[in-house]
């Protein structure tokens, strides 16, 4: 369906707030929250993964960039599947980036109840991360301009505090010298190993996932079909160059070595937030818990967004229920998409606030599903612009070197996420080709 006959979407969105969307799902200081467990996968060079996980999303934000100028869309990668490979391809692939969407906003939602737990215990983890989905919801159900501004605070508040923290960690590097040397960040502690930092990507790239979100806001922004490419390619840059930074100063103030987080795996989730707290003071730490908090929140609430766009759009095009593109008159909210979502959200995300190691299974699956639609991304490239010749222009570099260079850089990273996270991608992509068999829609088995 063209763009223009959308019911009801409403082009509001402009292109800093579409930066904001990006930045506040990824989150500026998203890499404090798995410092520790990357310092000790990596041996102590998680500025470099950041650098390995910077160039291979890169890669993909390029194919981003040349699929929504030609098919500026809501549904984002589950569309460009489907001009690109076709209807079915379209469908799984869609199928596997909801697996991300639907997982991402819970384990961001479980952030924040630990977050505010952490500053008032007395008060469950779980009641802290439905409080943080109910809140959300209703701004995602007002509608995407409010949405997109209250995004634009949050994401404001958490690089100033991210600022203070950075600001306040060169002066004491400057004037007390750092816990480690200064160059091991980049070297390591004398054995430096590339298959060390390739495993720690695999869950790097967990930080960077949510830029892709902004695809799923092409009928919405104001402006051509190129805004939604460049914000993607903008906001990629912007969040490595941040993760590096805020990684290569923290990594030489924590005293604690990768050797010792390794051996001790319960010291790694607050390692970042404890470095804050001894070198830098505690009020420091407690503003970057709350900023944390509030910045993980509305992060599940772009995650949310997309998702509800995505459902949105393979509801109008047959591939799931058409009950799916009820969108509201007064905000152009798809409603249906937003409650199903936020359904699936506070049922993941307070069942892992209840269990013990429940977000450890969260964040180990999290990112197959977007990993998996990533792959089928690059390949829609391709078929796009050379198999079905549909693009007014071809060219061998951009269409065909670099999105096969992404594939297969992206596959290497599948190859070394945790066994359970690949075996629940099978599933899920199992279920899928089981709902695709028993919808046998006309429309959907063409391709």
């Amino acid at each position: 369906m063209n763009a223009s006959t959308t019911p009801g979407l409403k082009r509001q969105v402009t292109f800093p707030e579409l930066m904001a969307y990006g930045l506040v799902f990824i989150g500026p200081a998203a890499a404090v929250g798995v410092f520790g467990a990357l310092d000790a996968e990596s041996r102590g060079v998680v500025p470099v993964v950041y650098l390995v996980a910077t160039v291979a999303m890169a890669f993909t934000a390029l194919s981003y960039v040349a699929m929504s100028r030609e098919i500026p869309s809501a549904g984002s990668v589950f569309a460009y599947a489907r001009a690109g490979i076709g209807r079915r391809a379209g469908f799984l692939t869609g199928w596997m980036v909801m697996l991300d969407y639907l997982l991402i906003p819970s384990v961001a939602y479980l952030f924040t109840g630990i977050a505010l737990n952490s500053l008032l215990p007395s008060v469950p983890v779980w009641v802290w991360t439905a409080a943080a989905v109910l809140t959300t919801t209703s701004l995602n159900l007002a509608g995407s301009k409010i949405a997109a501004r209250a995004a634009s605070v949050v994401v404001i508040v958490e690089i100033i505090v991210l600022a203070l923290v950075l600001v306040f960690g060169v002066y004491v590097l400057a004037t007390h010298g750092p816990q480690r040397p200064w160059l091991s960040p980049f070297v390591g502690f004398g054995d430096f190993s590339w298959t060390a930092v390739f495993a720690a990507t695999s869950v790097a790239v967990l930080s960077y996932l949510g830029f892709d979100a902004i695809a799923t806001f092409a009928e919405e922004t104001v402006g051509d079909s190129r805004v939604v490419g460049r914000a993607t390619l903008a906001c990629l840059v912007v969040a490595g160059l941040l993760f590096m930074l805020q990684t290569y100063i923290g990594a030489l103030l924590t005293a604690v070595t990768p050797a010792e987080l390794a051996a001790n795996p319960e010291l790694q989730g607050p390692a970042y937030y404890t470095t804050v707290g001894d070198q830098l003071g505690g009020w420091l730490h407690t503003a970057l818990a709350l900023a944390k908090g509030a910045g993980a929140a509305f992060s599940a609430m772009v995650g949310q967004a997309a998702a509800s766009r995505i459902l949105m759009d393979m509801g109008r095009t047959s591939a799931l229920p058409a009950a799916l593109t009820r969108v509201s008159g007064r905000t152009g909210v798809p409603t249906v998409g937003v409650l199903i979502a936020a359904v699936g959200n506070v049922a993941m995300a307070t069942w892992a606030a209840t269990q013990a190691d429940g977000l450890d299974h969260l964040v180990s699956i999290v990112d197959v599903g977007a990993l998996v639609a990533f792959v089928a991304l690059h390949a829609s490239v391709v078929g796009y612009y050379w198999v079905r010749r549909s693009g007014p222009e071809r060219s061998l570099w951009r269409h065909v070197v670099l999105p096969v260079a992404g594939a297969i850089i992206l596959l290497v990273v599948l190859a070394n996420a945790s066994r359970l996270a690949l075996t629940i991608g099978l599933v899920w992509f199992v279920v899928g080709l089981v709902v695709l068999a028993v919808r046998r829609d006309p429309q959907l088995l063409e391709g």
